[in-house]
């Protein structure tokens, strides 16, 4: 490619960037205003039959909003996009997912995949982020779980509140996703941890062992999300230029261990540690498959 070829690719990425960030912004804008009013009512009114409907007028907001945002990732580019696993999904039922963490891009490639295919994906936040103007009110109404991510007794008060916004995934089919390493991945947090995988953190079991005993009864498969970004994690202003080109997704639906499927883990130590196993025995694998993918595009 020589200069002037670079030179008008790079203009028109940051075309395609300001396009999709202008529509971005509408797009949150435009729903949060249209999301406010019905979250406040939901503030202020305890009636279960009236809940019912403003959670189903909620959730509808929020899968129009995921799909504009599909339709301009779509539009600015970001082809090539490699999934496979999601075959005989139903938005019918309860599902747990965990995914490797790399970039703020994969929550969006995670709603993009799943869009139309699983109900929507409720994802555990940080306590932190409820404090966001608007945007921490439409969390709070939409019922994300949101978690300290501290140690030692806050751990367990923690695992509580988590636990009682879980409750209410019983009443309609969930979609509840962790990202069980609690972080994004980068090489300095890999060194601090020492982690023993490749490409991954050292997974956490406390939420994804909260989620399966309250959604007991309802939830027997795992979603086992592995992204693989082959170029490195994207910056999120790539997704916007649509220079995302080369992401893989890869879903293995897991049966879940009847011994797991419910248990006292913060006052069981047994439990607690079998869970732990089982999630790091995921993670391994999980490394595994990621080298395998690296390797197969020449980038290991």
């Amino acid at each position: 490619m020589n200069n002037s070829e670079s030179l008008a690719a790079r203009a028109a990425a940051v075309v395609r960037g300001s396009f999709a960030a202008l529509a971005l912004t509408a797009n949150v804008l435009f729903f949060c205003v249209l999301m406010v009013p019905v979250a406040l009512v939901k503030l202020l009114v305890a009636w279960k039959p009236a809940r019912r409907w403003i959670d189903r007028a909620l959730n509808w907001i929020a899968m129009s909003w995921i799909a504009v945002n599909n339709a301009w990732i779509d539009a600015v580019g970001n082809r090539g996009w490699q999934v496979s696993g999601v075959e005989g999904l139903r938005r019918d039922d309860w599902y747990l997912v965990a995914a490797n963490h790399q970039s703020w891009v994969d929550i969006l490639v995670l709603q993009k995949v799943f869009a139309g295919r699983v109900p929507m994906l409720k994802f555990f936040l940080k306590r932190q982020l409820i404090y966001v103007p608007i945007i921490g009110l439409a969390w709070w109404a939409l019922d994300f779980p949101f978690m300290q991510r501290r140690g030692g007794a806050s751990s367990a008060r923690d695992l509580e509140r988590a636990r009682r916004a879980c409750e209410k995934f019983r009443l309609v089919p969930t979609s509840v996703i962790n990202f069980l390493e609690g972080t994004r991945f980068t090489r300095a947090k890999h060194g601090e941890q020492r982690s023993p995988y490749r490409y991954l953190l050292k997974p956490r079991s406390g939420g994804i062992a909260t989620a399966l005993a309250t959604l007991a009864g309802h939830c027997h498969r795992l979603l086992d999300v592995t992204i693989v970004y082959p170029q490195g994690a994207p910056k999120f202003w790539d997704l916007l230029s649509g220079r995302v080109d080369d992401a893989i997704v890869r879903v293995a639906q897991r049966e879940i261990p009847a011994d797991l499927v419910q248990g006292d883990y913060a006052h069981d130590p047994q439990f607690r540690a079998r869970m732990q196993e089982w999630v790091n025995a995921l993670w391994a694998e999980k490394d595994a498959l990621i080298f395998s993918l690296l390797v197969s595009a020449g980038r290991a």
